[in-house]
């Protein structure tokens, strides 16, 4: 009988011990990244929602090869609708671990007024101008003054457009749009489509442009699934990955 009631008590706390494990990793990671125990890897948190912000920004830093002398940034949530996306990149990045490049990924978490495609507020407005000005405010500065290579902005569509899974630079002639391009030529279903129109452009990728750090964007069909984002992105990643910078 003691033995028994020894023997319960041991599974009990085994339990407690487990939960208790699982509790504080998810804390410590709660959107979903794969770190791959990458001591070089780094959180930065450089917003953090206060009344005037309305929304929080960190960066992940370090992925990919950290040892590399070159630097790409990544950013996700400037229009916070389209965070299927945005989610497939912070899933998919962390596990690569043969990368030759450094990567940092820039995340945007508006926190009021925002939904996603499939399932939209009343008005979604206020949440895709937040993000845009957070965009402006703390992620543009950081990447223009931290020595990256090139900038590539997470987004994705409704299906509005002729392509599904595309990337283009809203400033023609530059690297941006040459970058884009070549990635484009060297992936399978990743199309190089520039709409002419963007509303976030003015708050990122073309004060990027202007001011010497090339950038461009990926932009997915939020509705095709997600088997085939993670496909696609995984394209991006490797087509990035091989540009001669």
């Amino acid at each position: 009988m003691f033995k028994k009631r020894y023997l319960l008590i041991l599974l009990i706390i085994l339990v407690i011990a487990v939960y208790g494990f699982v509790s504080i990793s998810q804390m410590a990671n709660p959107d979903g990244t794969n770190l791959n125990n990458n001591s070089k890897m780094a959180r930065e948190v450089i917003a953090n929602n206060s009344a005037e912000d309305l929304g929080t920004v960190e960066v992940i830093k370090n992925l990919g090869n950290p040892d590399s002398s070159k630097k790409i940034a990544y950013v996700v949530g400037v229009h916070p609708l389209e965070n299927d996306t945005h989610k497939t990149l912070l899933k998919l990045l962390p596990q690569q671990t043969d990368l030759d490049y450094s990567y940092d990924i820039y995340v945007i978490n508006v926190t009021e007024d925002f939904s996603s495609y499939g399932k939209l507020l009343p008005d979604d407005n206020p949440g895709r101008d937040t993000g845009q000005n957070l965009a402006y405010k703390y992620v543009y500065p950081k990447i223009v003054n931290g020595s990256y290579e090139l900038a590539v902005d997470v987004h994705a569509h409704g299906g509005a457009y002729p392509y599904n899974t595309f990337v283009f630079s809203p400033v023609d002639g530059g690297l941006g749009e040459s970058y884009g391009r070549n990635v484009s030529q060297s992936t399978e279903n990743v199309s190089y489509y520039n709409p002419y129109q963007t509303t976030s452009g003015p708050y990122l990728t073309i004060p990027l442009n202007q001011h010497g750090v090339p950038a461009f964007y990926f932009e997915e069909n939020s509705f095709i699934s997600q088997d085939i984002k993670d496909r696609h992105m995984l394209e991006l990643i490797n087509g990035v990955d091989h540009l001669k910078l």
